[in-house]
Formats: structure tokens, C-alpha cells, sequence
């Protein structure tokens, strides 16, 4: 056999596996984008992804849910009790009720054309009855008669807010029996379980079980509806000490002697809680 004949057959059986090999690496490279068409392969989602779908899920719901739940008291008029977090303008500040508003910090506007000042503790609980509105701040100094301005409310529009028209300190019975000099002359709401009843129009509130507390005298001013011990029960008005004579003179009390004489040996100098309404 020829030597050069064995060699170029040698060559060419090289350069046919070398083609073959070129072809196929380019088949490789060219197919993949060749098949837009074709069915792709779908990694798995690891365990922490489909967590964490999971997760988005919830989070979308939720929001949704809240965002369902807050319009549908847009224009309601709301009373809520809870405590103050924050001030905001001069006549505004933040709460956080989580029956109404799940949690979400929502902006109070005093509209109520008083001064309010804030606890300075945030573990004395404000009474808020209002309309909850979208805060619009032309509109709400428009409708209101405020001056609310401009700087203070740049992240709250078109938020939930309420709308106060009414707003008062709501302590325990047993804080104003306990720390009574900073609450006098202050209108209060204050909620608590009837305890002894001394007639129509005076009785107590159960201290609560605070420390060193005493169960709060209530006054009305006129005859109420009959209250039950044990009955739950908010009352509005103004804390003051027990004189007789002041109280008989501010608002023209008229009761028996019997009545007088009692609350005056037993209550003499301490906190009564003169009441101008009552809400079962």
C-alpha cells in the first residue's frame, strides 16, 4: 500500500469526526434559539419561593381587605377610645385603632373649635367621635373652618382621617380617684362597671383594681334613667372635688337632705365626676 495514500485516508477520516463534531456544537448553539415555538422546560420553585408566594399572597389580601374595610366607613361617623401616638400639627395627631382601621395609623383632626391638649403620658386614653373622611386639605378647611397648613399633611393625602367633634381624656375610674388634680376642671368620658348606688342621680364607678385606687363618684345633674350594678357604662363631664356648696350653686342641684348629708361625710374634698350625659 501506498504510504501517502494511508496518510490522506488517515486525514480525511479526521476531518469528517471534526465536521461532525463543528455541526453538532452548532446545532447546540443554533437550536435553543431557533425554538421560540417549542415547550421550555420550568425549573421548580425551591420551598423558600413558594414561601415566600405564599407570603405575597397573604400580604396582597390583607391589603386588599383593609383597603375594603376602610372605605366602607369613608363619610360614617365613628367613636372610638384609644390611646394618642403622636402629634402632628397644632391641631392634629395620630391614633392607632385596630378595630376599625386594623392597625393602621390614622390622622385626628380637632375640629371641635377647642383647645385639646394631649395626655402627657400615652397611657391615658382619648374618647374620639367623628366623621372619617379622605384627607383633602382644601376641602376639609373649607368645610371646618380651619387653617390646617400645607407642611404638616404632605403624607396624608387622600388618607383616612377622622374628623373630630368631639374629643375628651377617657382614664379609669381608679386614675381620677388616685391622681385627681390632673384632671380637674378637665371634660372627661369615662367608662367603667356601676358598682353602689345612692340614688337617681348618684352612684359609683368600680376603681378597677388600680393600686390604691377608690371607686369614682358620679353626679348627674338631673335624673337618669335607673343604671344596674354590674352594668357597663360611659359617662361625659367634669371632674371637680366635692363641695357642696359650689356644686349646688354651679348647677342649681336640688336633692333630699338625707342624699346631701351622705355624699357629704363620706366624699367630702374627693373627685366627683359632675355628668352631663350618659351612654349605656
Amino acid at each position: 500500500m501506498n504510504y501517502l495514500s494511508v496518510i490522506d485516508s488517515n486525514w480525511m477520516q479526521k476531518l469528517q469526526q471534526k465536521k461532525g463534531a463543528i455541526a453538532i456544537g452548532l446545532m447546540a448553539i443554533i437550536l435553543p434559539a431557533c425554538s421560540y415555538d417549542q415547550p421550555q422546560a420550568i425549573t421548580p420553585a425551591t420551598p423558600e419561593q413558594q414561601r415566600n408566594q405564599v407570603s405575597r399572597e397573604i400580604v396582597d389580601s390583607q391589603i386588599e381587605e383593609v383597603t375594603d374595610k376602610t372605605d366602607k366607613i369613608i363619610g360614617k361617623s365613628v367613636t372610638i377610645t384609644t390611646q394618642p401616638i403622636r402629634l402632628i400639627g397644632p391641631t392634629s395627631f395620630t391614633v392607632n385603632d385596630k378595630e376599625l382601621f386594623d392597625n393602621q395609623n390614622i390622622l385626628v383632626i380637632n375640629a371641635t373649635g377647642q383647645p385639646f391638649t394631649l395626655p402627657s403620658t400615652n397611657n391615658i386614653p382619648i374618647q374620639i367621635t367623628g366623621q372619617v373622611r379622605r384627607f383633602d386639605l382644601a376641602q376639609i378647611n373649607q368645610d371646618y373652618k380651619l387653617d390646617l397648613q400645607t407642611d404638616y399633611y404632605r403624607d396624608y393625602d387622600d388618607q383616612p382621617v377622622i374628623v373630630a367633634k368631639s374629643l375628651a381624656l377617657s382614664p379609669n375610674p381608679g386614675e381620677l380617684t388616685t391622681n385627681p388634680n390632673a384632671y380637674y376642671g378637665k371634660k372627661l368620658t369615662v367608662t367603667g362597671k356601676v358598682a353602689n348606688i345612692n340614688s337617681a342621680i348618684a352612684y359609683t364607678l368600680d376603681e378597677n383594681k388600680l393600686l390604691g385606687g377608690e371607686d369614682l363618684l358620679i353626679l348627674h345633674t338631673k335624673p337618669q334613667a335607673k343604671v344596674k350594678p354590674g352594668e357597663q357604662i360611659s359617662v361625659s363631664g367634669v371632674l371637680r372635688p366635692l363641695v357642696i356648696t359650689e356644686l349646688e350653686r354651679d348647677y342649681n342641684l336640688t336633692w333630699d337632705l338625707n342624699l346631701r348629708k351622705q355624699l357629704e361625710a363620706k366624699y367630702r374634698n374627693k373627685p366627683v365626676l359632675v355628668v352631663t350625659n350618659v351612654a349605656p
